[in-house]
């Protein structure tokens, strides 16, 4: 008896719905989705960082050309939030935040308009150069962070096709 109850509940769980979304690997149609997906150009530092983000992630999956087309704006603040006793700020907090649009190349239909973002404290030290520096590296973490979000909402998408 003890020996049946772990097999009906490993049979239990393929019954269960999921599946991966990246099933099949490269060649598998969410990845062949991505693969499809032209980021356009983003305005400012944060919009190359994030374009350069985005590209890494989907030109690594299969494709034969262009059928979608990827429009990202961002908004990216910097407000000081810590203070001491002679007014000077300790403390910043960098956010970055994106609007992206999905549109299908072939009919022009927009298929998806959302948002991501993410935010990053940041020290500010008695040092100009060290707190631009954590700036900048904020940045660059946000940015990755902010691609991460805009690609697996885009693979959901795709998985959601596929099973139409």
């Amino acid at each position: 008896m003890k020996r049946v109850v772990p097999i009906l509940l490993l049979a239990s769980l393929s019954a269960c719905g999921l599946r991966p979304v990246y099933s099949g690997g490269s060649h598998g149609a969410v990845a062949q989705a991505l693969g499809n997906v032209e980021v356009q150009p983003i305005e400012g530092k944060g919009g190359w960082l994030v374009r350069n983000a985005l590209n890494d992630r989907l030109s690594t999956m299969g494709g034969g050309g262009p059928a979608y087309k990827l429009v990202v704006k961002l908004d990216d603040q910097i407000s000081g939030f810590g203070l001491r006793a002679d007014t000077a700020i300790t403390r910043e907090r960098r956010t970055l935040r994106a609007r992206y649009q999905l549109i299908d190349m072939a009919t022009g239909t927009q298929v998806i308009d959302d948002t991501a973002g993410s935010d990053a404290g940041i020290d500010v030290t008695s040092s100009e150069y060290a707190t631009i520096a954590a700036e900048d590296a904020a940045l660059e973490r946000l940015s990755q962070t902010v691609a991460d979000q805009i690609v697996t909402r885009i693979a959901l998408f795709a998985a959601r096709e596929k099973q139409r």
